[in-house]
């Protein structure tokens, strides 16, 4: 048994994980798991991450769970070029203290705009509030704004000339928002610039593919979700948007 990637590509870290595995040349089988039918929930996926989350890996009898593991796992597992996860301490450095920050600051609030421009309507018929989304799109910026200032500086990459895990990371998440409406990049010529350097070292034509899907969320509907989940999805989206 070879190794398998158990994906949806509407989720960041998959793309991410899709991106670099197809960019490098690892051999892998694609497992898609469409998480609005609830596939992840099977107890068929339970024996590959019993978190029952996307992002998984089964290489033989080993299973690994959480993207950045995987990332670092598949890095070191296929002797990936050294510039993705650096042999240089203090550029790994910067590559770790990125993929540290990001969690619940660039991922949280670039997911939270996500959510309530695009799931919010389908599940409960009306959308957030324009005041409530405005402060949502507020603290996104605040995060870009430090992203901009702490991590990206004037260079080409995070870590310095070359593109890392971390630039990867960082711009599937950014396209999120995007792919909802909310174009972060047009005001922002360094971070645009970035973005064509990010998608220029990955590959264009591999980016956009496998950025299709979330770039025509705006399609999505009620009944592409399965039936008996949309009241749970329901519930962990109002518990998320409006109790945090």
């Amino acid at each position: 048994m070879g190794l398998e990637l158990y994906l949806d590509l509407l989720s960041q870290p998959c793309r991410a994980l899709y991106i670099f595995a197809r960019s490098n040349n690892i051999p892998f089988e694609f497992k898609r798991v469409q998480l609005m039918k609830g596939q992840h929930r099977t107890e068929e996926f339970r024996k590959v991450n019993v978190l029952m989350k996307v992002p998984a890996l089964r290489d033989g009898s080993f299973t690994l769970a959480e993207s950045i593991a995987i990332l670092l796992y598949l890095a070191q597992k296929f002797k990936t070029p050294d510039h993705w996860y650096p042999s240089d301490l203090q550029k790994r450095a910067r590559v770790d203290e990125y993929l540290s920050w990001q969690h619940a600051n660039i991922r949280a609030k670039g997911s939270k705009v996500f959510l309530s421009k695009v799931l919010l309507p389908i599940l409960t018929g009306q959308p957030l509030s324009a005041e409530k989304l405005e402060f949502l799109i507020e603290d996104l910026n605040v995060v870009l704004k430090q992203f901009e200032e702490k991590f990206l500086q004037d260079k080409p990459f995070i870590a310095g000339s070359e593109i890392s895990l971390a630039d990867l990371v960082a711009l599937v998440e950014l396209m999120q928002p995007v792919g909802a409406g909310y174009n972060l990049f047009e005001e922002r010529p360094k971070l645009a610039e970035w973005r064509r350097r990010v998608e220029e070292a990955v590959g264009k034509e591999l980016f956009q593919e496998a950025h299709e899907g979330i770039m025509n969320i705006k399609n999505l509907t009620a009944d592409q979700f399965a039936p008996e989940l949309l009241e749970s999805f329901k519930q962990q989206l109002l518990k998320q948007l409006l109790h945090k």
